[in-house]
Formats: C-alpha cells, structure tokens, sequence
C-alpha cells in the first residue's frame, strides 16, 4: 500500500514525447519502407523518373537515388539514416545509391515478423552481421579482375561499367556515346584523384550527339571590353600566363585625401597613375605570353593594349577554370608582374575560340601535361541537361573505381541472386534460430532482380524461380535478368558489369544502417518549451525596434 501512494517521478520536461519498445521499432521499420517506396521504381534500366518541386519553385527531374533522398525533406529521424547512406554511398562510389536504400529497407522489412513475435533485436542484428561479411567474401571470391590487360582492352572494359551505369539514367539511349567519352575523360586525368579536374560544361540547344570532349581546358567567353574582338582568336603553340591581379585603373580608397599646395601637381598624380598601369602591362607584353587570363578584372585600356599587340586577353575568369588551366598547361597563377620568367608561363598546341550553340567558348587543346578534360553537354531542356551532368558524375566515379579497384561483378541482379543462393545454402548447416534470420536476409537480396523485373513490367515471380532454378544448378552464377526479352540471361556475357566495390559498400552500409535502426528502441522528442518560442519572438522584436520591447529590459529604438 505504502508503495502505490509514493509520488510520481517526474525526469523529462512537460510535453515531451516518448515512444519505447516493439512498437517503436516496427514504427520506424514502416518510416524506412514508405521512404523506400519513394525511390523503388527508379532502380535500373527501365526505372522512372522522379520530379521534385520544391518551395522556391525549383523542378528537379531526376532518378538518382541520392538526388531525390535530398531533394525529399524527410523528418522522421530514423528514416533520416536512409537519406545519409545514399549520399555516403554516392560520394564513395558515385552509382548505387537506390540500390542500397533498397536493401536496407528490405533487411528491415525481414525482420519485422521476427521483431513482432518477440525476438531481441540483438539476436537479428548478430545474424545480420555475419551474413553480410559471409556475403562480402562471397563478392571478391565472384569478382573478375581486369588488371593486366593493353590499355584499349581497359578502355572497352571500362566502358561497359559506364554503360551499364547509364543504361539507367534519362540519357541512356546515347549510353555507348557517352560511356566512351567518360572514359577518355578520365584516363586523360590519370591517377589525379581530384575530380574537379574534369570540366562539365552545359550549353542548352542542340541535341545530345552534339555534346563534345576537350582534352584540356574550355570555359565560356567572360565579360568583356571594347577592343576584344580586335584581339586574334585562334594560336599555335602561345605562351599562357595566369594572373590573380586587376589590370585596370583603380579607384581610391574611401575617404582617401590628397592636399596639393601647386594646381599642377595634379596632373603629375594623374600621370602616375597612368604610369602604374601602363607599366604593369608593359611587363605581361615583354614576358613573351600570348594569352593572358586574370581572375579579376582586365578593364577596357588593357584590352585595348592587348589587341594592338595581338594578344588575346580573358578577365574575371572562374577560380576553378583557370586551376584547370594551370594544372593542364603547367603555369603558375602570379600575383605580381614583376620578374614573370619561362617556368612560370605554360603552353598547350592550339588555343582558339568556337562558338558553341550561343556561346563563345575558349578553348586549350593538346596541353602538355594532359591531367584535365572538359565535357560540354547540348541538349534541349535545362532539367534533362542538368539530369545529363548528374548522371555523367556517376559514370565518372564509376570508371575512376573500376580504374582503382580493377575488380568487377555481373550485374542485372546476379549478384545478388548469387549470394542468396549461398546464404541459403549455409543457413540450413546452423542449428538454432539464426538460421531464420539469416535465411531472412538472403531473401532480403533477392529485392534487386525483382525490383528490376517489376520496373520493366515483367513477371518478377517467374523471372526469379528461372533465376532460381538456374543459380541452384551450379552453373548460373552469372545470371541476371534480361531486360530485353522478359526472361534470363548471362549478364557477364551481355556485359552488364558493374565494379565489385559497388556491390561492397552497398551491402556494407544497408547492413549497418539496418543494425543501427532495429538497436533503437526508444525515441525522446524534446518540446520546443513556450517560454523559448516566446524569448525568440522577444528578441525578433527587439531587433526591428519594435515599441513592445521598451521598458522591458529590450534596447528599443535610440532617442534622438
């Protein structure tokens, strides 16, 4: 009795939302599933498109999955962790990324019976982790290594995994078009990891064909002066400097203040400031360069003074251009123009200026180092251009690891199948209940090639029970789905690789985030406590010199 009359502890704040135990996590199992759902049909070559409209007015056609998992503004916290694995999947490996929201909402959607019929948590996440290493071995014993092979040999390599990359994106039809571009693109920039180093630059009109590769540097034509066009448009072998100065006639500074005792010494400040300039010219002039390229302003007198001594000057060019054109034509950007020598000057086999759709475009060919290219996309609409670069920045990160980790797996969903068949195969040699979770997440893999099949509009059960059939002979491994006849096909043979780090991380991030989400078990949502909203107003007020706030310790408005 003593005990029932003990006063309640009260240990959060008033208002605050707690939610523990099964049904907390079968809640947040359901978020992940309905978060998948957004993405689901955007998986391969067949997937739709997603168009996301946000507040600004802003569309964005797209179905890169870490595209849409940012676009989206997901709130509840545990699907959050399904938007951060893809953007960690698409900035290690590039492609992938509706593939690993996917699985990780698959593994999940395994174990919810399990979590409904009372089993810890812990015990599935155990088994989770040892199929997924299991899973992991099985990748690299399945994948093939291109190591060794002539250069061409790699090119063509390389080019199916950037094909199979694209056969999914809004520009697949021109998908052995683009892929052989890619591929030149970064083989150009060699073992340079930095990928801004390869340009995309995008020019609305004409069509997809009429996109072009520049190995080296090209940007658009910048702001410029009267005496531009009087400049030469077209060099052999020019000496390049780079500058980080303002070739222009300055202002003073604010407030500045010059007493002259003699009217006449006026004319001489002016003369100096002439000389400053004409000077600073004068030097670019003598160090031999036939093009000049700033990032800050090259004001009208110095174009003038350039085109009378045909050399070809660009102002206020990008920060990022103009290091791509230091790292391909081997100058240094200066600051000063004083004591400019050869070293500091670079050179490239032909600078000419082309007229691209409406723009002008400058544009360094045959540089001697070599370590950039630049890919000028055409195409109709500015979404399915900027769709086009989104889809360009997979297949680049793609070739780059396929270069790195020389390693790669069938794809089409075979893969996948395959490695399901052995996490079968090894469940039924364990006795107890980890068999039935890890049986669970071999049928969780299974989600790829049914996926695929239902994007296509195919009938996912039959497909899989032929892929089933076919890996359980032993002989199949490299079967998959295929996307063109409905049935079954041998995905290496059809060269619908993918690289096997692809496969890895994804597997390895889906295991983890789905570890982590069925871990929770209780959810905290603090309040926004009234008296905070209410200081936040205050101080709103305070700001603007709202009357409300004089006399109650606001500063208010100053008397004049």
């Amino acid at each position: 009795m003593a005990s029932m009359l003990q006063p309640q502890i009260i240990l959060l704040k008033e208002g605050t939302d707690t939610a523990q135990g099964k049904g907390q996590l079968i809640s947040n199992i359901n978020a992940c599933t309905a978060v998948a759902d957004a993405v689901r049909t955007t998986l391969g070559p067949r997937g739709m498109d997603k168009l996301v409209h946000d507040e600004k007015g802003n569309t964005t056609i797209s179905n890169d999955g870490a595209t849409i998992m940012n676009l989206l503004d997901i709130v509840h916290p545990a699907a959050k962790i399904l938007a951060d694995i893809a953007r960690s999947q698409d900035s290690e490996v590039g492609d992938g990324t509706t593939t690993v929201v996917l699985l990780a909402a698959e593994f999940l959607k395994e174990a919810k019976p399990f979590v409904e019929d009372g089993v810890h948590p812990h015990n599935l996440i155990r088994s989770y982790r040892t199929a997924s290493s299991m899973a992991l071995k099985k990748i690299e014993e399945l994948a093939v290594s291109i190591e060794g092979k002539s250069l061409e040999e790699k090119k063509q390599l390389l080019s199916k995994c950037a094909a199979t990359t694209l056969s999914s994106k809004l520009i697949g039809g021109e998908k052995e078009f683009f892929a052989s571009m890619v591929v030149d693109a970064v083989i150009a920039i060699g073992n340079d990891d930095r990928l801004n180093l390869i340009g995309i630059k995008k020019v609305p009109g004409g069509t997809m064909r009429d996109s072009f590769l520049v190995k080296g540097v090209a940007f658009k034509k910048t702001f410029s002066y009267a005496g531009f066009e009087q400049q030469p448009k077209k060099f052999l072998s020019p000496k390049i400097l780079l500058l980080n100065i303002e070739l222009e006639l300055k202002s003073e500074k604010e407030n500045a203040e010059i007493r002259l005792s003699d009217p006449l010494q006026y004319q001489s400040i002016v003369d100096a400031e002439w000389n400053i300039i004409y000077d600073k010219l004068d030097k670019c002039v003598k160090s031999g360069a036939k093009i000049v390229l700033s990032r800050l302003a090259i004001g009208d007198l110095a174009t003038q003074y350039f085109a009378d001594r045909d050399i070809f000057c660009a102002g206020r060019v990008a920060e990022e251009d103009l290091k791509r054109v230091a790292a391909a034509t081997g100058a240094a950007v200066q600051t000063t123009v004083n004591n400019i020598i050869d070293e500091v000057l670079g050179t490239c086999e032909v600078f000419e200026e082309r007229q691209v759709g409406n723009e002008r475009f400058n544009i360094f060919s045959g540089c001697p180092s070599g370590q950039t290219a630049t890919i000028v996309l055409r195409g109709g609409a500015d979404q399915f251009i900027e769709e086009a670069e989104r889809s360009l920045h997979d297949a680049i990160m793609i070739v780059r690891r396929a270069l790195k980790n020389s390693t790669v797996v069938p794809g089409g969903g075979a893969i996948d199948m395959e490695i399901s068949k052995y996490l079968r195969q090894h469940a039924r040699t364990i006795a107890g209940k980890s068999q039935l979770f890890i049986n669970a997440y071999a049928k969780a893999l299974e989600v790829i090639p049914r996926q695929l099949c239902d994007n296509a509009g195919f009938d996912a059960t039959d497909v899989l029970n032929k892929l089933r059939q076919k890996h359980a002979s032993g002989e199949g491994a490299n079967y998959g789905v295929d996307i063109n006849t409905g049935g079954i096909a041998d995905s290496f043979a059809n060269f619908v690789w993918e690289p096997a780090v692809v496969k890895i991380n994804a597997i390895n991030a889906a295991t983890e985030a789905a570890c982590l989400i069925l871990s929770v078990d209780e959810t905290v949502k603090n309040p926004k406590s009234e008296s905070a909203q209410g200081e936040a107003a205050a101080s709103a007020m305070a700001g603007r010199g709202g009357p409300a706030m004089r006399g109650r310790g606001g500063r208010g408005m100053r008397r004049r």
